[in-house]
């Protein structure tokens, strides 16, 4: 996932994503501005072996419903998230979490961090 503007990102307080084993997906702000990224374009990058699937779990989690998969759960406490844009890169013949572990250690040999809303365990690290 990607945005357009390159301005400072408004945080929210409260996550819109659904809870999932009644934990809260929300993050403190200051968690947040630590794994911001400056100067980036990326907020995310994710895998599927299913694209339309992944697609509509991660916005039935944006929408508030429970869904047992958190990955790219901090877009949803990006004021701008209705306007974030996404991109795929088909990879056939590769396996999928491979390309996305490729693309990830790419972003963080550019910027020096993973993507904004990659690493969740690694929050305000």
């Amino acid at each position: 996932m990607s945005r357009a503007d390159q301005s400072a990102p408004c945080f929210l307080d409260q996550s819109c994503g659904g809870w999932f084993k009644d934990r809260d997906p929300t993050v403190p702000h200051d968690h947040l501005t630590v794994n911001w990224v400056e100067g980036a374009e990326i907020v995310y990058i994710g895998k599927a072996n299913n694209i339309r699937r992944r697609l509509h779990e991660f916005a039935k989690f944006g929408e508030g419903r429970k869904i047992g998969h958190w990955g790219g759960r901090l877009i949803w406490q990006l004021e701008e998230s209705p306007k974030l844009l996404v991109a795929w890169k088909e990879t056939p013949g590769f396996d999928p979490a491979s390309v996305e572990t490729d693309l990830i250690a790419q972003f963080h040999a550019a910027y020096g961090q993973p993507p904004f809303a990659n690493d969740p365990h690694r929050l305000g690290s």
